[in-house]
Parts: structure tokens; sequence; C-alpha cells
């Protein structure tokens, strides 16, 4: 595990990441403190949630109990929130349950900030994302059918709108760093030249699916990442669990993400069960645990990455752990990239 750097700010974070979604669902209370424990003592200093957090599945009643569960943490440990930098994400139009799927303005974004920081016990946010661009976005299978849509001018004025909000938080101390989730390479760069141009927050991170079964990133995001310094949190990394190898074969074990949501988010396909295969034989091959394995390539590309690995349990959590150090050579890593070439768009 290393030390990265995030955007341009001049602070680090661990390449791995605690995830939290299923907190406060399939993950109570208690262990999801656990899994706080655990992951600082081994050195992981990032946490990543959501206001719509937990999922599996979102709902009205249960919005905000992620950030809850986190803030219940915080009550707990007086004295422990500079230990760890916090990410948490703003809802928007897609999630019909938070403010009644308002789209993010300056105004939802100062409302949304709020609500976190009270629910999650701190004064102040390190990371704070927008979950989705207000325009749509072609994450999650959403690419085999995008049309990009949306006024120039409208989308620019309300981008400018929520950096000049994101500048008063910045300013008032309750958040530090300006992010992003689900966006494109466009999208980026437009956020980027705004801030540029008027003063005001720059984006920091990106928040973008990106594993072995998903390789979207590694072509114009991956340049502006690069480039203009956007450090990737990378959501997924083990597909949702598919790259574990628990689902082959048919397999469903009760109470996993599968038994829950039954397509995965749409990665459920022929064509990723026989990826994940060759995958497997590749970690057999070498000795490596498959779930080490995936973790690890994602942190070994040529752009700052941070990797979002969530645990249901504890016990899922130290597996993960026990490879947090893993460095994959340089046969391997062909070898991945050879069974990409073999099976590039798995879902």
């Amino acid at each position: 595990m290393r030390q990265i750097p995030l955007g341009t700010t001049g602070q680090t974070i661990t390449d791995y990441c605690l995830g939290t979604m299923t907190w406060g669902n399939q993950t109570p209370e208690a262990d999801a403190h656990r899994q706080m424990d655990m992951a600082l003592d081994a050195g992981i200093d990032v946490i990543d949630t959501a206001e719509m957090y937990p999922v599996n599945p979102v709902r009205e009643e249960t919005v905000g109990g992620t950030e809850e569960v986190i803030g219940a943490w915080n009550a707990a440990h007086p004295g422990r929130r500079s230990d760890y930098t916090l990410a948490t994400k703003m809802s928007g139009f897609n999630e019909s349950f938070v403010r009644k799927g308002q789209p993010i303005t300056g105004e939802t974004f100062t409302a949304a900030l709020d609500g976190s920081l009270k629910r999650l016990n701190t004064d102040y946010v390190d990371i704070y994302q927008l979950h989705w661009p207000n325009r749509g976005s072609y994450m999650f299978r959403q690419n085999w059918s995008y049309t990009p849509k949306g006024d120039k001018a409208e989308t620019l004025a309300n981008m400018r709108d929520v950096l000049e909000a994101a500048g008063r938080a910045v300013e008032a101390g309750k958040m530090r760093h300006f992010a992003l989730s689900n966006e494109s390479a466009w999208g980026t760069a437009s956020w980027l030249r705004l801030a540029d141009e008027h003063g005001l927050p720059r984006v920091q991170s990106v928040q973008n699916e990106y594993s072995l079964l998903c390789r979207m990133y590694d072509t114009d995001m991956a340049e502006l990442s690069v480039h203009e310094h956007v450090t990737l949190l990378a959501f997924s990394p083990l597909a949702a669990g598919l790259l574990t190898g628990k689902y082959q074969g048919g397999a469903v074990p009760e109470g996993s993400r599968m038994s829950l949501s039954p397509e995965m988010g749409g990665r459920k396909t022929d064509r990723a069960f026989a990826a994940v295969d060759a995958y497997l034989g590749v970690a057999k091959k070498h000795g490596l645990d498959p779930v080490h394995m995936a973790l690890a390539f994602t942190v070994q590309r040529p752009f700052a990455v941070s990797t979002i690995f969530g645990a249901t349990t504890s016990e899922q959590l130290q597996r993960i752990l026990d490879g947090r150090d893993l460095v994959l050579d340089d046969e391997v890593l062909a070898e991945l990239d050879a069974t990409h070439r073999a099976h590039p768009m798995p879902y």
C-alpha cells in the first residue's frame, strides 16, 4: 500500500480506500465500526460514502443511513476525525428519494453538504463529490445507448453556480476539496476550465468505475488524469464481486449482492463469466488470491488511483487487508492485458 497524490492539493491518501455502501443495511453498525477500526489500524486513511447509501436496495427510509453510521463512529472516537480523509457524495436528479430528485445546483449543493455534515458528526468533509452529472452519464452500462444531451451554455452556467457554492463552502471550512463521480472527459475538463477561469475550487478527484472487467477509463480519462492531475477513486474494483469467482458456475451465495440485485447493475452477462474464468486462470497460474490480484491491478496503473473496496463483513475486509501490499510483476500484468484484449467488453 502506497501514499498517492490527491490531485493538486499537496495532500496524499492511501491507494486503498474503504467503501461503505452496505453499512446500515447488509452490514450492521457494530460490524461497520469494527471495519473502521480495522482499516485505520492497517494504515488505510481514506473512507468513501454517499448521502444516498446504503444500497442493495436504495430505499427512501434508509437514505443517509450510512453517513449516520460513520457519524456514530466519529462521535464515539473524539479526536480521531483528523486520522482519515472522509469523502462523501451528494445526490442529484437520478436519485428520486433524495430532495425529490432535484438537480444539483448551488442551492442544493449547500443544503446537501449541510445535511451530510450533520449526519457524519463532523465540521468538515475532505472530499465532496457530485454523485452524477445533471446532464446524465454513460456509466453503469448506459454507454451502449448513450446520447450526449443538454444545452452547453446552460450546462456551463450550472457548473459555475455549483463551483461558486463550493467556493463558499471551502471559505466556511465545511469542505476542503471539490470532486466528481461518474463523469466524462469533456465534463471533467469543463469543470477544470471554469475553476481556472474564475478562481474557484478545482476538481481534485473523479470517482468512476474501474476494474479488470471495466477499463473505459484507460483512454481519454486516463490522459486527462495524468496531465490535469485528477486522481481516480476507482469504484467496483472487484466488479461487484464477480472477480472473486464466487458467482462462477451459477452460484449465488445467500446474502450476496447477486441474491439482492440479480442483474448486478447490468454486469451479469455470459461474456463476464467467461472473462472471470480467464482472470481466475491467471491468478491460479501465479498462486495469487484473485481478490488481491484484482485490487493490486487497479493501483498499478500509470495514473493516480485509490481503489474503493467494500466489504459486507469484517471477515471479507480482513481478506482484502491481507493482500494490501501485493505488487504484481511484469509477467502477471502482461497476462492481464492479454486477457483484457481477449475479453475487451465483458458487460
